[in-house]
């Protein structure tokens, strides 16, 4: 349909043409390169050329180049959840959001290890400025969300993605995979944002409550042991907490995304919850406002995703050099805070104790928040 055009992923007719397009490309090669790192470039590019399909093309490329990350970056990843969902039956999974790329791209491997449907993925148009990346995406079914623009461009933008969403999931079968909220979690609060449950409202034919009930809602909860772009974020958080205004640098969201990519995380874990159906229609038969109701499912979905958050050592070592106390004491060794106390030595000014603030809230605020729930 040539209305989505603007923001579609390829269809696979178009891979094949897409893939000759960038196999030249420098980043391909390299991305290539790690992926297959015993493997001549002739073999990369002869099984590149015999791609014809979106699927193909992760599940023989990316789907390795995600494991090589993993084996490279990471002490492993860990699922829960997973069991639950049916084969050949999409959901919307709405998530916490820590990782530009990473976060969506585990997801769609667990998905593919359960046997299950994969993920059109939402992406910022401001993270695919570069024409390699643009079709990169394309390629790995991400649609784009357009930015910074007028209020009314903007409000037709947010319905034509509304209902390309819906169709993803009423028509084509296919799952979805947006975050809670615009951007990436800087301070671990994960909140969802209601702006996004109303954009995806746009795309109901009916009620809002009773289009989410219909499209099975899933709240996604992922935690790195420690977050490769910690101290990439601290900028923002400053500005911030002064009121400013915050203007990212030139390249910023490029050398974030590569950050979060090649840095250091220690252990990963994905948790799906359950689908909302009993809290939906618990919010439906209130007779509620919408916005109300709106509100409603949104801290819904946080329950969901702050209560089974996977809590590591580095957030109960953050908490308790925050507040100055030995409560989670019992949660971390000796040897795992002083790598904690080490990294923030080399990370953050710790002259500054604003700096180190910020920094050890984005850690420890996830305990704080489970705590309300009573399961630390």
């Amino acid at each position: 349909m040539q209305k989505f055009d603007a923001i579609r992923p390829f269809y696979d007719a178009e891979v094949n043409e897409a893939l000759q397009k960038i196999s030249g490309h420098p980043m391909m090669k390299a991305l290539m390169n790690f992926t297959f790192p015993d493997s001549p470039d002739e073999v990369w590019r002869d099984q590149l050329a015999r791609t014809h399909s979106i699927r193909d093309f992760q599940c023989n490329f990316i789907y390795k180049s995600v494991m090589q990350v993993l084996s490279k970056t990471s002490e492993g990843l860990s699922t829960s959840g997973f069991e639950k969902l049916q084969p050949n039956t999409s959901y919307l999974f709405i998530s916490n959001h820590r990782d530009i790329i990473l976060d969506t791209s585990l997801l769609n491997c667990s998905l593919f290890d359960h046997g299950l449907v994969m993920t059109a993925s939402a992406i910022g148009d401001n993270l695919v400025k570069k024409a390699f990346l643009h079709t990169l995406s394309r390629l790995n079914r991400n649609f784009l969300v357009l930015r910074g623009l007028p209020p009314r461009e903007l409000l037709q933008a947010s319905k034509l993605m509304a209902e390309y969403i819906a169709q993803l999931l009423l028509r084509e079968n296919r799952s979805v995979w947006i975050a809670q909220r615009e951007g990436r979690t800087k301070d671990g609060n994960d909140a969802t944002h209601p702006g996004v449950l109303k954009m995806l409202a746009m795309g109901a034919e009916g009620d809002a409550m009773s289009y989410f009930r219909t499209v099975r809602l899933v709240p996604v909860s992922i935690s790195y042991e420690y977050d490769p772009t910690d101290a990439l974020k601290m900028p923002q958080l400053k500005a911030e907490a002064n009121n400013e205004i915050y203007i990212k640098e030139k390249n910023e969201d490029f050398l974030t995304l590569m950050s979060g990519i090649m840095g250091q995380k220690k252990r990963i874990h994905i948790h799906v919850g359950d689908v909302l159906d009993a809290e939906i229609e618990r919010i439906a038969a209130g007779n509620e406002h919408s916005n109300t109701q709106i509100q409603s499912l949104a801290q819904a979905i946080d329950d969901s995703i702050r209560a089974s958050y996977k809590l590591w050592p580095t957030n109960f070592i953050a908490y308790d050099l925050l507040h100055k106390t030995d409560r989670f004491a019992d949660r971390y060794n000796e040897k795992e805070k002083s790598l904690f106390e080490r990294r923030l030595e080399i990370r953050i000014d710790e002259e500054n104790p604003d700096d180190v603030g910020h920094f050890l809230a984005m850690y420890a605020n996830p305990v704080i928040n489970q705590m309300k729930y009573g399961d630390v």
